[in-house]
């Protein structure tokens, strides 16, 4: 404890005088709005009023960046243990000494800064941060970057359920590609978003429009925080994930840009076949590059317990399984680039499409689609990332476990920006992307992907995408309003497909279960709005249909017809067997009036918005079922009720009328500190399908305003 203070005193008196000053207006809804006369004071601002919001869970973050948290926090259930060699065996922690070397001076002093405000708000109010938390101050440069580099590279890029899912199934015996290829779809769906770019000739306004809508689980170090930052050269709104110290999605006066996890492929499983203690490769033993770390695990008395992780890396990447004189090991893109956080610097300076373009061709962030819009009226969808160069072989082959013995697939260097799906300003007027891949991001199709390698990104597109689509595609010109509604519908493109063939099966199949729930669901509107009845019972179905096995007749199971690009919005379509459908509908409203009581029970009432004392009906359902308002409920087995876990989470609709038109919103809210009335006031707002002014003039800002102080003061 003497070490820790003496520490912080030592930051305290750290020479950042210059830096402080910056005035923070809090907003009624917790929302920092930062004037500053500098880039060095923004960035301390910005510090300071990050960690005064969530300053618990930002040190718990840069704890488990550091690989240290079963040390500072314990161990009982054996998760942190796992995560901290995970952290370790990624090089996390001295990937972000790497990376903090790789920053320019003007830029470091801007990092420098932000780690100032935070240490310094830290230090000033010790009686606000929880005892167990202060472990891990003072922060650095480096453990931001670290943790950038473990959120974005390797939980985003990769991660660590995926390839522990894929190293299992390789001890059992193996994983078929089109399983892998699957599961990634799957992972992208899961940590996915929603973006809208809509051109001038599609605007009832005559304005270029943008929606920003990502779907992320609400919490852990995918929490949104919302600000505006405002200095010389810089007025931007926008959100970043919570430690960050550059807002990473946002507007300003005259550019709008938003991101979604694209069907980016950055990472291969190589299979090692071992050669005593080193591996085979081009028919030569070659040695592993081998680290010894000691990591420290916190008992239950309190005592430290040492754990030797020894650390081997083929020419690859880092060995993460082994068995019977085979291994595997990881090999992922982007970690020698340091300098995605600078590229979104300057994401948030432009004013034009030339600009945010130069910004988008550093090539520093591994992956995303950047969905953008402007005022002058231009709309831009590019596929973003590092892309490896690959020796051969199509989506498929790169989604299973590559021979590591031959250099003839290892690959070493990425495609350049000239290389990836980009469209600019299409005809029809409008970009939609889903995580489908960026073929799909007009209707019809524009892009063609017969002119890019195969490997690029897969063809298909889910039922979310297609709903995006159609909202844009089977209307005339949009308001901003229509635009807002529209970003909040919660029919079921599921629904609309399969239930006439689902009909059908229940006349010719069904038991007195089925018929009885299809009548329900010939009732239902089809929509997963709080008060629709029918929801619950269609998604059981379709869970029920998938546990049981959907057979494979060729086409895309369970349907009898597979999706085709001629037909993007129209397939695919049918049931593969109709009698195993009605089968799954009896068991499904069996399973639903046992839990629920009865077939046709409101949407809301099983799928919550709870939080803290907030209890609310929700509405939105998973992306699966083809709803694009994604929320995704848990519900343990034998529960009546399920919380939203994930989904909608940072909104953002902007139109550029004059003045600039925009609406935010952070359903769960923008604080985690425990006791803030931030942590729930949006969730109302949610609960409506609404969303809140964004205040960006000084005027609006003291109008609403909660409070004010300067980031520094005592």
């Amino acid at each position: 404890m003497i070490r820790r203070a003496l520490l912080l005193l030592l930051v305290a008196m750290a020479p950042a005088a210059a830096q402080r000053g910056g005035e923070i207006l809090w907003d009624t809804y917790g929302v920092p709005h930062i004037h500053a006369r500098t880039d060095g004071q923004l960035g301390y601002a910005f510090g300071w009023a990050q960690m005064q919001a969530h300053a618990d869970l930002i040190l718990e973050l840069y704890g488990e960046a550091r690989g240290r948290s079963a040390e500072y926090w314990g161990d009982p259930s054996g998760q942190r243990e796992a995560m901290d060699s995970w952290v370790r065996r990624m090089g996390v922690a001295r990937g972000g000494a790497r990376w903090s070397a790789q920053q320019a001076p003007a830029f470091r002093s801007y990092l420098d800064a932000f780690v100032q405000g935070m240490n310094d708000w830290a230090f000033a109010h010790r009686d606000q941060v929880t005892d167990s938390m202060e472990v891990v101050l003072p922060v650095t440069v480096e453990d931001v970057l670290a943790h950038g580099q473990r959120v974005i590279t390797t939980a985003f890029v990769t991660s660590p359920d995926r390839v522990s899912g894929t190293v299992r199934a390789w001890e059992r015996g193996g994983m078929r590609a089109a399983e892998e290829a699957a599961a990634a779809l799957e992972a992208a769906e899961m940590r996915g978003s929603n973006a809208w770019a809509i051109a001038p000739s599609k605007s009832v306004s005559g304005k270029a429009m943008l929606v920003a809508n990502p779907h992320l689980p609400w919490g852990s170090f995918y929490t949104w925080f919302e600000a505006q930052l405002v200095a010389p050269g810089i007025n931007l709104t926008g959100a970043t994930l919570v430690g960050s110290p550059i807002i990473t999605i946002g507007f300003n006066d005259d550019i709008a840009w938003t991101h979604t996890v694209n069907t980016h492929d950055g990472q291969d499983l190589y299979e090692l076949t071992l050669d005593g203690d080193g591996y085979r490769l081009d028919g030569t033993r070659r040695a592993f590059t081998t680290r010894t770390e000691t990591m420290q695990v916190k008992g239950r008395d309190g005592r430290l317990a040492s754990r030797v992780l020894t650390i081997r890396e083929s020419v690859h990447g880092p060995v993460v399984g082994e068995k019977e004189g085979r291994a595997l090991a990881l090999r992922v893109v982007g970690l020698d680039r340091g300098g995605a956080w600078k590229q979104w610097w300057d994401m948030g300076r432009a004013r034009t499409k030339a600009q945010y373009v130069r910004a988008l061709q550093q090539m520093q962030v591994p992956m995303f689609t950047a969905m953008y819009a402007d005022r002058q009226g231009e709309i831009l969808h590019f596929f973003g990332g590092l892309t490896p160069v690959r020796p051969r072989g199509g989506w498929e082959f790169w989604q299973g476990i590559v021979r590591g013995d031959t250099t003839g697939t290892l690959w070493t260097r990425t495609h350049t920006f000239a290389d990836l799906p980009m469209l600019v300003n299409p005809v029809g007027g409008w970009l939609q992307n889903a995580n489908d891949p960026p073929w799909t991001t007009t209707v019809p199709l524009v892009l063609d992907p017969a002119k890019y390698p195969s490997y690029m990104a897969p063809r298909g597109m889910a039922f979310r995408p297609q709903r995006s689509a159609r909202l844009l595609a089977e209307t005339g010109k949009i308001s901003f309003d229509e635009m807002v509604a529209r970003k909040h519908d919660t029919r079921m493109e599921l629904a609309d497909r399969l239930l006439d063939d689902l009909g059908a099966a229940v006349t010719a199949h069904g038991d007195a279960d089925a018929k009885a729930a299809m009548a329900v669901l010939e009732a239902w509107d089809h929509t997963a709005d709080a008060a629709s009845r029918g929801g619950v019972l269609f998604s059981a179905w379709w869970r029920e249909l998938n546990r049981a096995g959907a057979p494979r007749t060729g086409a895309q199971p369970p349907f009898a017809v597979a999706w085709e690009p001629q037909r993007a919005l129209e397939t695919p379509d049918g049931l593969a067997d109709p009698a195993a459908a009605a089968r799954a509908l009896s068991a499904a409203a069996r399973s639903v009036r046992e839990r629920h009581g009865s077939l046709d029970v409101p949407w809301g009432e099983v799928n919550r918005l709870r939080r803290d004392d907030v209890d609310l009906p929700a509405n939105g359902g998973s992306g699966q079922l083809g709803v694009f308002r994604v929320v995704e409920f848990n519900m343990p087995e034998r529960e009546r009720q399920g919380l939203a876990a994930m989904g909608d989470s940072f909104v953002a609709a902007v139109e550029f009328s004059t003045p600039l038109k925009a609406q935010v919103l952070i359903g769960y809210g923008n604080w985690s500190q425990p006791g803030s009335k931030h942590r729930v006031d949006q969730l109302p707002l949610f609960a409506k399908k609404a969303l809140r002014p964004a205040w960006r003039s000084r005027a609006e800002v003291e109008a609403n305003l909660e409070r004010r102080e300067v980031a520094g003061g005592r």
